[in-house]
């Protein structure tokens, strides 16, 4: 019993450090698909996210009652940790599987939603959206082309609706260091040569991976809280309220 109530407080303070770094990864993931949101056919990707926040904000009164419990038992705040616990046991598990089913299912969506935008693209300067978002990645990531700068050979000047212009990059590509940079092939040196595709692959499985391990090493110590609660609760029983 001594036992029990010393793991249950420690695991109560655990509870409020764990929850800061799921908040994080949940907010990281609902960051990532706001950012690159025209790449994500499904719009549930987000939801690993906002389980893990969710999950996160019921940590905190999880510990509190947690580290309470170890002080002075309550028959209420057992039986309440009890309910806590099983809820946070569904939202993680939940949290988990999403994020690792995410993580395999993106990657072949992400390739062939990235190569339809670059035979799409309609120029630098273009008002279209999908235009914008290929932008927008080459910009955030640095980056050029789905597997690498070669990509936007393929891209002909019909493809971009830009008659009478040579094959080149678009000028997203450029490196901030050249401002003058037009994506002329013959000045390498000038833009990015790195793949989007395996940047944004490897930034989605880091983040996705995160949450995974998060939510299932969490997962694990509330078992061990619900197990150390339990034995307290074996010591103090339910006799008036068997409801809990």
């Amino acid at each position: 019993r001594l036992f029990a109530r010393s793991l249950l407080r420690f695991l109560g303070f655990i509870f409020w450090g764990t929850a800061a770094a799921l908040a994080f990864g949940g907010f990281f993931v609902i960051l990532m698909y706001k950012n690159y949101r025209y790449l994500f056919q499904e719009f549930f990707l987000s939801l690993p996210g906002w389980l893990a926040v969710l999950a996160a904000l019921i940590l905190l009164p999880t510990g509190v009652l947690a580290i309470s419990i170890s002080v002075k038992s309550s028959r209420y705040q057992q039986g309440t940790l009890m309910y806590l616990l099983l809820v946070l046991l569904c939202l993680e598990i939940s949290s988990g599987v999403l994020a690792q089913f995410y993580s395999i299912r993106m990657a072949s969506e992400l390739k062939r939603t990235m190569g339809y935008l670059v035979y799409q693209y309609n120029g630098t300067h273009s008002e279209g959206p999908g235009s914008r978002a290929v932008d927008a990645v080459q910009r955030k990531l640095q980056c050029c082309g789905v597997q690498n700068y070669t990509d936007w050979l393929k891209a002909t000047a019909a493809s971009w609706h830009l008659p009478a212009e040579k094959a080149r990059v678009p000028e997203s590509c450029c490196k901030g260091k050249y401002p003058h940079c037009r994506g002329d092939l013959g000045h390498l040196e000038q833009f990015f040569q790195e793949g989007c595709l395996k940047k944004l692959e490897d930034r989605l499985h880091f983040v996705m991976l995160y949450v995974f391990w998060c939510c299932t090493v969490l997962s694990i110590l509330e078992l061990l809280a619900g197990v150390s609660n339990g034995i307290l609760m074996r010591h103090q029983p339910f006799h008036d309220l068997r409801i809990l």
